[in-house]
């Protein structure tokens, strides 16, 4: 899964796209180099990430999309949005798209519904409180049995609004209300996380927990992040949110040339 970030303010500088011919330039770059899904982003999800308005957010979204379809109009596209008038929008215009939700429908009480009376698929992230406070509500005795649990009482809340649990993806939200000690528990459990039986999505790609132990930027993150995706293969990841994409299949492919020994 390739970041696109239709936002000024996106953690990571180099992954901001702001018109509509660096949209395009960057999904020919990343399809060019084995992505399989462009994930599409109008709302910085970043700590401390200002809030923008729907029509903000949508003229983003709406900017990446368009400018995603003409490159290519089968690839799978992903709308990185908790908010169900977004995706509405997305859908009337553009048909189905996943929906990459970081507040597992906590965000937005329309949300779910819409999810399920338009048939998306649909990737759920573990995350406590919002973006501006995430960072205040990092307490667990056990974090990967509480994300678990946090994550379960997610799927049942799908399930009852009718969402299709077969369309339904995990992610455990790598940064999100977690410390950078807590992130790493979360990666040696993620195998815990697999026994949820839904695929996991693990984005983890220039991330604090990278660049903060090892006392560089997120520019300097590259190898590292390779390292950590490895490893969240082999605890069992099913998707990789990337920065990197020909960087990221490079690792894939080593990955299943070693699992088949």
């Amino acid at each position: 899964m390739a970041i696109v970030n239709a936002t000024p303010d996106s953690f990571y500088a180099s992954s901001r796209m702001r018109s509509h011919k660096a949209v395009a330039e960057r999904v020919e770059q990343v399809l060019s180099e084995g992505a399989t899904i462009i994930d599409i982003g109008g709302y910085s999800s970043r700590p401390d990430a200002e809030d923008v308005s729907v029509e903000e957010e949508w003229s983003r979204v709406d900017m990446a999309l368009s400018a995603a379809r003409e490159v290519s109009g089968e690839v799978a596209v992903s709308v990185d949005t908790f908010r169900a008038e977004i995706i509405r929008r997305a859908t009337d215009r553009f048909g189905e798209v996943i929906v990459n939700d970081i507040t597992a429908g906590q965000g937005d009480a329309e949300m779910l519904r819409t999810v399920a009376e338009r048939k998306l698929p649909y990737i759920a992230m573990h995350m406590r409180g919002t973006p501006q406070t995430m960072q205040q509500q990092t307490e667990y005795a056990d974090v990967v049995a509480e994300v678990a649990k946090e994550l379960q009482m997610r799927l049942s809340e799908m399930e009852e609004a009718g969402v299709e649990r077969s369309r339904v993806a995990l992610d455990p939200g790598f940064g999100f209300a977690k410390t950078v000690e807590q992130n790493y528990e979360l990666l040696a459990g993620l195998h815990r996380l697999a026994e949820l039986g839904q695929p996991l999505l693990v984005g983890v790609s220039r991330k604090s927990m990278i660049y903060k132990p090892l006392g560089i930027t997120p520019d300097e993150a590259l190898a590292a992040t390779q390292a950590v995706h490895w490893e969240a293969l082999r605890q069992g990841a099913t998707l990789l949110r990337v920065h990197d994409v020909k960087e990221a299949v490079q690792t894939i492919k080593l990955y299943e040339k070693f699992s088949e020994r």
